[in-house]
């Protein structure tokens, strides 16, 4: 439940009040009342004796937004008529849609278009696959690609519950950096029908981001179309999470001036993002890390330890630390949580280093609460849009994929995220940089632009003969 009314739980409630009177301002006083904020007030329809009005409210969470109706039932008078949700109907019908680039008025432009004159441009294609990438939306495509399996903080919960989500990045993509998303919902979670399929949808996309598939299933997935794929293969949950937390945590010890390679990092979470995370840390110079998952702090003496797990014990954990997460952030400068809800109090933060950092990205309810974990930390980042500090992949993949496209990239390595992380975090100049502003607004003007350079050239330079916008 979200501690304060937001605007992902809006309503817009239909109704009738008497003309006259203190009937609007009993509105007001009754939505108030029971917690919510009125954010519009709208007269649809007056008359002498009945007004018609559309009251829009924020709510905590659905149990609140009807107790906000019941308590607009039970002002005398007035009369309900409808009630809606103001995020279903967003998602009405869909999010997004197909647009043509090119007008259809006349019949010559219907021939070059389509038949007889494509013909043309597909021989020319047949000739020479690589003017795929000029002459079709391969150049400024990506798909979207999911099995449901690990869909933001909901579970296994299908391809069709999916797609809103899909639908959503894809949006996401637009919006931030021109490119053309394509949601692919998958009914299956099988690793060879994914990757095959993945497979032969291919030639249409200039890149793969796969999204909410979950672990191990997505590291072998990934793994293997890197292998098979001319195209770059790009897992958000793993590496946009992962250049979003290097960016933030570089400019968090800025703030509290201390080095990546000296201090001492506790994280929670050893699946998808967490891996993700870890490599990226380290490969930026972090040297002394614990890794815990929900069974305590990953080690070498474990029996429980698969592939990634071992990897994990192999390189971090020098000290061979056995206990819990509340032992292992004892002393720790950073703690970084992509994980589960409320697993560290505030009096756990308070054995923290001096200068502490926190990272609680568990959304939407984080390891710890933000407010008392600023109690004790110097800075803290969540996952969440009502606190400062928004670690949001929206900060990475769209430009990341601009700049990939712009290079016709083939592949993604290491390196690209890095210099994406780098340029990320140098948004932030030096003027604005404080413990409540570690990371740029996913609507700051020059984070797609950075990142997309930034990746661009660690992919071989500019564009090869186009700038898309």
């Amino acid at each position: 439940m979200a501690t304060v009314p937001s605007v992902s739980y809006s309503i817009t409630v239909r109704l009738e009040v008497s003309a006259g009177g203190k009937a609007v301002s009993q509105l007001t006083h009754a939505v108030e009342n029971a917690g919510g904020i009125v954010t519009a007030l709208d007269v649809t329809n007056a008359g002498h004796e009945r007004l018609r009005i559309d009251v829009t409210c924020a709510a905590k969470d659905t149990d609140h937004a009807q107790a906000i109706v019941d308590a607009l039932e039970s002002v005398e008078g007035i009369v309900i008529h409808k009630v809606s949700d103001r995020t279903f109907l967003m998602h009405l019908g869909g999010k997004i849609e197909m647009k043509s680039k090119v007008p259809l008025r006349t019949r010559d432009e219907l021939s070059m278009a389509y038949t007889p004159g494509v013909a043309r441009v597909s021989m020319a294609i047949a000739r020479n696959p690589e003017d795929a990438r000029r002459l079709t939306i391969k150049r400024n495509s990506v798909a979207v690609v999911s099995d449901g399996s690990a869909v933001l903080g909901l579970g296994n919960i299908g391809p069709a519950a999916a797609l809103p989500v899909m639908e959503g990045k894809a949006a996401l993509f637009k919006r931030f950096a021109g490119i053309d998303a394509w949601p692919i919902c998958l009914d299956t979670q099988d690793v060879d029908e994914i990757v095959r399929t993945v497979q032969v949808l291919a030639p249409g996309f200039g890149g793969i981001n796969l999204e909410d598939i979950s672990a191990p299933r997505c590291f072998e997935v990934e793994r293997r179309l890197r292998e098979l794929l001319d195209i770059p293969v790009f897992h958000d949950d793993q590496h946009g999470t992962a250049i979003c937390v290097l960016a933030a945590l570089t400019n968090a010890l800025r703030v509290v001036g201390k080095d990546l390679s000296q201090v001492r990092i506790t994280m929670a979470g050893a699946g998808a993002a967490g891996t993700a995370v870890l490599r990226l840390l380290m490969a930026a110079g972090a040297r002394n890390l614990i890794v815990c998952d929900y069974r305590g702090a990953v080690h070498s003496g474990r029996s429980d330890l698969d592939d990634s797990l071992r990897w994990i014990a192999e390189h971090t954990n020098a000290e061979g630390y056995s206990g819990d997460l509340r032992g292992a952030v004892k002393g720790a400068d950073v703690f970084v949580g992509v994980s589960a809800p409320g697993i560290l109090s505030g009096d756990d933060i308070a054995t923290m280093a001096e200068g502490a950092v926190v990272f609680a990205l568990a959304n939407p309810e984080p390891e710890v609460s933000p407010d008392d974990a600023r109690e004790h930390a110097s800075v803290v980042a969540t996952g969440r849009s009502d606190y400062p500090n928004q670690i949001n992949n929206v900060l990475a993949f769209p430009g990341v994929f601009r700049g990939l496209l712009d290079a016709q990239a083939n592949h993604v390595t290491q390196e690209m995220l890095l210099a994406a992380a780098r340029a990320l975090a140098a948004v932030v100049s030096d003027e604005e940089l404080g413990p409540n502003y570690i990371i740029p607004s996913v609507f700051h003007p020059d984070v797609a632009g950075a990142v997309a350079a930034a990746v661009r050239e660690s992919a071989g330079g500019r564009a090869r003969g186009f700038t898309e916008a």
